[in-house]
């Protein structure tokens, strides 16, 4: 029997439960408005259950196993043997109990929610279609509306998902196997991660880049500890080469590429990772039946209220244009966009977004380079401590990379930092709050940092820019 159409109403409505959906869903309802939260796939978006969490999982395993069998030096001597079903299948307890806990708070926040894939019928309501047959679909009216859809992987031509040798980032984290040869079309941050994670669980990887380095938009000295790094674990690169084309061979899959030159190179391989960045979701939800306008891209244009071109929708996420495609980005404009829409005044104003890149070791940056600050107008000071001088590195046998940030000389207020070591995810935190609140260099240099501990480097960074560091040399 198939379901009639039925229709209810809400006052906000929010399309997408990932991380800025759900994230808005539960402040909408917090602020006591009635909030329908639909979600086609599954909760948590793409970063709980494609992306963010299943990949720092498999980084985490991949990293542990690879330390313990390279640990000689500390006189630990093992092998240890990978049963990547059992890596998988830890991995996805992991995103099951992140899923079902975003469930249980949208539920106990008062949240309806309601799975399905909405499309706008007008700019007040939308008619949601629901999964399997004989389902049927309903229709929901809003006074308010938030599009957090997210995003998805940029296909290249000729080398369609569907394909079986072919994967995306969603098709490499739920591999059932190492390959033994992996050939990674593109050498960003998504690229970079999973390289870094199948070399260290034993696979021959083979990166190819259109560009002439790893990491675009990081300075030379962060991309290059890094890349040294990925080199050491046995990454070969080949830069300046586009991949055109692939065709199989037995088993295998021959992979062509070329360079701007024309000259052509060919890579065999088990499987293929495309790995060229991410698009926005728009095309699913028949915008424009609501009046709403995208960029050439696919990107919904806001302002600061996260309002779209028609006033009372809002858009968050990976679908904003000039946003960064970053689930704590989504989940702040969505708190945005949720307290604007109960009447608050609301707004998007962070001063410095953080970013983080999780290869080996990792990079966290905020605010702004040296180059950057040059060109705004500051006279930076910038103060640098590396790794190999701190003693916390020196015990976990991780002392890659460096400290360094970046502050107005005359004010001493610090403007930005970037960081590549060990645990740079989590250090970056620091410079974010000092940038945030407008700390400066004397600031953080006079907080009592713990002995001995990573933390410490961001401190003597600060120090080394004001000339007073005590564990590095002064510039």
């Amino acid at each position: 029997m198939v379901v009639g159409d039925i229709s209810t109403g809400t006052e906000v409505l929010v399309i997408g439960a990932g991380p800025g959906g759900y994230v808005a869903a539960i402040r909408a309802a917090q602020r006591g408005l009635d909030t329908t939260l639909v979600e086609r796939d599954a909760y948590g978006g793409t970063c709980l259950n494609h992306g963010c969490i299943p990949s720092k999982a498999y980084i985490t395993a991949s990293s542990l196993a690879h330390e313990a069998g390279t640990a000689e030096e500390m006189g630990i001597h093992a092998d240890p043997a990978v049963d990547m079903s059992q890596m998988r299948s830890w991995k996805d307890d992991v995103v099951d109990g992140l899923t079902s806990g975003v469930e249980k708070l949208c539920k106990a926040n008062g949240v309806n929610l309601i799975e399905g894939t909405a499309r706008f019928k007008d700019d007040s309501s939308v008619r949601i279609e629901h999964g399997g047959e004989g389902q049927g679909s309903e229709t929901v009216e809003f006074e308010r509306c938030i599009v957090a859809t997210g995003s998805r992987p940029v296909q290249i031509p000729g080398f369609e998902f569907t394909d079986d040798p072919v994967w995306s980032s969603r098709d490499a984290l739920a591999a059932e196997s190492v390959p033994d040869e992996l050939l990674v079309v593109g050498a960003g941050y998504i690229g970079m991660e999973l390289s870094t994670a199948f070399a260290k669980l034993g696979a021959d990887v083979t990166v190819v880049e259109m560009l002439e380095d790893v990491l675009p938009g990081y300075e030379d000295d962060v991309s290059s500890v890094v890349r040294k790094r990925a080199e050491e674990l046995g990454v070969k690169f080949n830069f300046g080469e586009g991949a055109s084309g692939w065709s199989p061979d037995g088993d295998d899959v021959v992979v062509e590429t070329e360079t701007e030159d024309g000259e052509t190179a060919s890579y065999r391989a088990d499987k293929v990772l495309v790995a060229v960045g991410r698009s926005p979701v728009t095309d699913t939800v028949d915008a424009e039946n609501a009046g709403l306008e995208t960029d050439e891209k696919g990107f919904f244009e806001t302002d600061d209220r996260m309002r779209t071109n028609v006033e009372h929708i809002y858009a968050v996420g990976d679908v904003v244009a000039d946003s960064p495609m970053l689930a704590h980005v989504g989940s702040k404009e969505g708190i945005v966009a949720a307290e604007h829409a109960a009447g608050e005044p609301a707004a998007y104003d962070a001063q410095a977004v953080p970013a983080a890149v999780f290869t080996d070791p990792e990079i966290g940056t905020v605010g702004m380079t040296e180059a950057e600050a040059e060109e705004a107008g500051f006279t930076p000071a910038v103060g640098k401590m590396p790794f190999n001088a701190s003693g916390r590195a020196m015990t976990t046998g991780h002392t890659e990379g460096f400290v360094r940030i970046v502050a107005d000389e005359d004010s001493g207020f610090v403007l930005g930092g970037q960081i590549v070591g060990p645990e740079a995810s989590e250090l970056v935190a620091e410079l974010a709050l000092a940038v945030e609140m407008g700390a400066t260099l004397e600031d953080v240099a006079s907080t009592v940092h713990t002995h001995p501990t990573l933390a410490e480097a961001v401190m003597e960074a600060a120090e080394n820019a004001r000339g007073e560091a005590i564990h590095t040399l002064n510039r």
